[in-house]
């Protein structure tokens, strides 16, 4: 395994969406497709620098030294899970979401409120999209790809006021 990075950290976190119900009814299909999965979550982290921390069923814990890497490592692996022919009635969907923030080490794994922020940012993701907070976003800002926006959730919310 690679040197997890100390200090300063960027969490990504992973979650397959609507995988119970695609294990209950296709679980041979499931198999190689989470195969297929891991390989390219793995990849992506692995050739941005990441380093994938454990896997957690359906997705994955990686840590990277810069905000950048983990972008670009969460970029990477929509495309490529999008372009990917999954051989199911519909393609798999990921949620990421990715959190820049101090963290414990201990053990080989990361304790602390930056990887539960980490997590939580990524569970209010949709199949698809990768979330970033705050924190992240004032990192990268100026160094997306041409390509990549962020949007503001802020902006998205319904106001239910009136």
């Amino acid at each position: 395994m690679a040197e997890l990075p100390t200090g300063t950290v960027t969490f990504l976190f992973t979650d397959l969406q609507g995988s119970t119900r695609l294990w209950e009814q296709l679980p041979d299909a499931m198999r190689g497709a989470l195969t297929r999965h891991d390989e390219i979550l793995r990849d992506a982290v692995e050739k941005r620098g990441g380093v994938v921390v454990k896997t957690t069923g359906d997705g994955l814990h990686a840590a990277f030294a810069t905000a950048q890497d983990a972008v670009a490592a969460a970029v990477d692996a929509q495309r490529r899970l999008a372009d990917e022919p999954w051989g199911l009635p519909e393609p798999l969907r990921v949620r990421m979401g990715v959190h820049t923030g101090e963290s414990d080490l201990r053990d080989g794994d990361y304790f602390g409120t930056s990887v539960n922020r980490a997590a939580r940012v990524s569970a209010a993701a949709h199949g698809g999209q990768i979330v970033v907070s705050h924190v992240t976003e004032e990192v990268v800002r100026d160094q997306l790809a041409g390509d990549v926006t962020v949007t503001d959730a802020v902006d998205a919310q319904l106001d239910l006021s009136s």
